[in-house]
């Protein structure tokens, strides 16, 4: 018999190949049809293991929620960069691998997130969605985000709308 259990934690350097890997397989579930398949595959191409070294060594939060020795998703947050948002911290990107969806790993990964947020005193907190993903903002809808601000993404030279939920 084999028991897995999910742990939530700080990413490790071993960490960027299983990093990359979530990050491949949830853009292209997620944005495939909505960023042009071009800009996708570019912008995919940028963010292989060595740019998830450097990032995991950046000095900026970024935890991973691991099923067993898989990394099922990974969360990148810390003090708000984007002005805008109006919040003191940001939460830049929170994935789950595909296969791992829809067990509430996301859930258990945002909450933890913002707790140490929290725990660093910064206690309202932003996260930007792009506007055609409707996963995405349900899913912070679902946690009690308020709509905030919109702008505009720019990625592999396309422009895309995203919208704001903020959380106090």
């Amino acid at each position: 018999m084999t028991t897995n259990t999910v742990s939530i934690r700080r990413a490790r350097t071993a960490d960027a190949a299983g990093l990359s890997a979530v990050f491949d397989a949830a853009w292209r579930e997620a944005y495939q049809g909505v960023i042009p398949g071009v800009a996708l595959e570019r912008f995919l191409a940028r963010r292989g293991p060595a740019s998830w070294h450097a990032m995991i060594g950046s000095g900026r939060g970024l935890a991973v929620v691991a099923f067993g020795d898989r990394i099922a998703g990974y969360a990148a947050y810390g003090r708000a960069r984007d002005r805008t948002l109006a919040t003191d911290g940001e939460i830049d990107e929170l994935y789950i691998a595909p296969e791992f969806q829809g067990l509430g790993l996301g859930t258990r990964l945002f909450r933890a997130v913002r707790n140490d947020l929290i725990d660093r005193g910064l206690t309202r907190i932003g996260v930007w969605a792009l506007a055609d993903n409707a996963r995405a903002r349900a899913f912070y809808e679902g946690l009690g985000g308020v709509a905030g601000p919109t702008s505009v993404e720019r990625l592999s030279g396309i422009c895309l709308p995203r919208a704001a939920y903020l959380f106090f």
